[in-house]
């Protein structure tokens, strides 16, 4: 089936989906767990950035989701009943409560395991517990599963996908055809650290881990199973999180290695590694390559083929999880990697090196270039 056909039909049963549409209560807890499951207040000191009470702090995040999974006339709110708090959505199906909670529930074991760091005393003063909130809950097409969240998307952006790794990630899939508006349902996100931290915590967060183990294994299984009972495509970035896999469930993965995991007993999720998205402005740098600016340009261009064919894979799944994995991504890398290597190129001049697209062109038919690209297609 054409692609075009299968996106429409897709389309068609999203459609469907939302005509039995009604409204979903779910009660939140007590103000203490709504404060710690939503990390209110999300970004005060002595100022706050954006003076939100508990209660429209999460009807921020529930408003996103409910965006995110294509229902964008429903209202959330959120009341208060002494200290329990309530979440009312209309215009959803009635289960839409169900994946709520059940990511709220993990929550709670996210917590323990924070809780269990700052008794060890482990836990550093500018981190704070963030659950991927604000995803799409019930029409998601694929999985994420990367290292943290940054903190700027906590306390600036108050999005778990406004950060330069998702972003970028998000303008591969629209390369790859996914509408720009519908690239956060298959950014649906599973942290292994569920800590918002600076971008440059990476190596203190490496040992955290274990403390997260069961909120980790719960989110992987919650989030692998489509609203179908099936199962979505899972994309690993970065070598701590591929090597994460490996712990978990076995199989060594690989940048663009497939494999296949079992969350629980007859599911089986395939799982591509890739590189983590922002991983391209290391392997660019000169200074990694001793200032040679045409070493780091290769290594950069090699990247770049790579994170294309894995965006191209992620789109393909997750427009169907039926299709053959191994198949999606042959076809995939034969197209960035041989294909369309040239327009492989000019995305890397364009997006890393910031050239305009006449720049870029004749960046790419160069013989230094054109040299380099042989190369890359021998290896």
């Amino acid at each position: 089936m054409h692609t075009l056909a299968r996106w429409t039909l897709g389309l068609a049963a999203l459609a469907c989906s939302t005509t039995a549409l009604a409204d979903a209560q779910l009660k939140l807890g007590s103000q203490a767990r709504v404060t710690r499951l939503f990390a209110y207040p999300n970004n005060c000191g002595v100022i706050c950035y954006r003076d939100w009470t508990l209660e429209q702090t999460v009807e921020h995040y529930l408003s996103q989701s409910v965006q995110r999974d294509g229902y964008p006339a429903a209202k959330v709110r959120v009341s208060r009943d002494n200290d329990q708090l309530h979440a009312e959505i209309q215009g959803v199906p009635a289960r839409y409560s169900e994946p709520l909670k059940a990511l709220l529930d993990a929550g709670e074991l996210a917590f323990q395991g924070a809780r269990q760091l700052n008794r060890e005393g482990k836990w550093a003063y500018n981190w704070s517990l963030f659950l991927p909130l604000g995803m799409a809950l019930e029409n998601r097409r694929s999985i994420e599963l990367l290292h943290f969240p940054p903190d700027y998307s906590l306390t600036q952006a108050q999005d778990y996908l406004r950060s330069n790794t998702t972003e970028r990630w998000a303008s591969l899939l629209t390369v790859n055809g996914v509408p720009a508006d519908q690239t956060p349902a298959f950014q649906t996100i599973v942290d292994i650290a569920p800590i918002a931290a600076p971008a440059s915590a990476g190596k203190d967060l490496e040992g955290v881990y274990g403390y997260f183990r069961e909120y980790q294994l719960r989110m992987v299984q919650e989030v692998t199973r489509s609203a179908s009972g099936g199962s979505l495509p899972m994309v690993a970035f970065g070598s701590p999180v591929r090597s994460w896999v490996q712990q978990q469930y076995g199989p060594k993965v690989n940048v663009l290695g497939l494999v296949s995991i079992s969350p629980q007993p007859e599911q089986r999720v395939p799982v591509l590694g890739a590189n983590h998205p922002s991983a391209i402005w290391y392997a660019a740098d000169k200074n990694n390559h001793g200032g040679d600016q045409d070493k780091a340009d290769q290594a950069g261009l090699k990247m770049m083929g790579q994170d294309l064919s894995a965006a191209c894979w992620q789109a393909g799944m997750g427009r169907n999880s039926m299709a053959d994995a191994r198949a999606t991504l042959t076809a995939c890398t034969q197209k960035w990697q041989v294909t369309a290597k040239k327009q492989s190129c000019e995305l890397y001049f364009r997006s890393i090196r910031n050239m305009t697209p006449e720049q870029a062109g004749a960046k790419c038919n160069s013989a230094a270039v054109t040299r380099a690209l042989r190369q890359l297609q021998k290896n």
